[in-house]
């Protein structure tokens, strides 16, 4: 059976349609998933407050003056990084904070010395004092955990009472309701230096799953641990692999 030449060539001219169209689509598809990626990264400011949290947290004070400068420059406003080490001492100490806050001091008056003018960035909103702090400090727990808090202590808050009033009062409402930094940031800055201290493991596991449920996703969680690798170290990395993977699993069950 002969195909004529007109045949063979609209055979031909369909192919080559189809083959650009079927490249097309895979083109299309490939970029997406790119973008997608690009997407659930975490951005250079993001990596930033988790290097200059971590480094901080740990005390390495000659590498934090390069990450000082990296967060500058990735767009980081002097007052967000303030308020990134100020948040600091609600987990790791007043010690660490202050030194922290002393290199950046020595950060910002070498870089006028070049001739460089780096961004204020706005303050922290008047806060309205007229409810109860604790109550409000509670409200902020509940809006970070998407879940109503108890009335009833327990656990440590019940054996030390005291301590309650502390984080409700001070670290979720004093601090928390700072605007300077979103929810999301400050959990950044909070799951970096518990990861780099080590050793508090439920924290960890409870502040991974309010990263979660303040819009960090999955895959910026695994980009945390990889940072965290390169500056608090492997030991450190692996133990926040292990304490992710089971808030992960345990989220995918419910």
């Amino acid at each position: 059976m002969f195909i004529k030449k007109k045949d063979m060539k609209l055979f031909k001219i369909y192919s080559i349609i189809a083959i650009v169209f079927c490249l097309s689509m895979f083109l299309t598809n490939t970029k997406a998933q790119q973008m997608a990626t690009i997407n659930n990264s975490l951005s250079a400011k993001e990596k930033n407050i988790i290097t200059i949290s971590s480094l901080t947290a740990k005390g390495d004070l000659d590498k934090l003056k390069k990450e000082l400068n990296k967060g500058l420059e990735s767009g980081l406003t002097v007052n967000e990084i303030k308020e990134v080490l100020v948040h600091l001492y609600a987990y790791c100490g007043f010690p660490r904070s202050i030194r922290g806050l002393q290199t950046f001091m020595e950060v910002l008056n070498e870089r006028k010395a070049k001739g460089v003018n780096d961004s204020t960035g706005r303050k922290a909103s008047v806060i309205i004092e007229g409810n109860n702090k604790y109550e409000r400090g509670k409200k902020v727990l509940g809006e970070l955990t998407k879940m109503p808090q108890p009335d009833k202590l327990f656990g440590y808050s019940a054996f030390a009472p005291v301590i309650d009033t502390f984080l409700k009062e001070h670290l979720f409402a004093d601090i928390f309701e700072r605007d300077v930094l979103t929810y999301a940031q400050r959990e950044l800055v909070t799951i970096s230096i518990i990861a780099t201290i080590g050793n508090a493991d439920p924290m960890l596991q409870s502040h991974l799953g309010i990263s979660l449920s303040v819009g960090i996703t999955s895959e910026q969680l695994q980009d945390f641990v990889r940072i965290i690798k390169s500056t608090a170290g492997k030991k450190e990395a692996k133990a926040a692999q292990i304490i992710l993977a089971s808030v992960l699993k345990g989220r995918a069950s419910q």
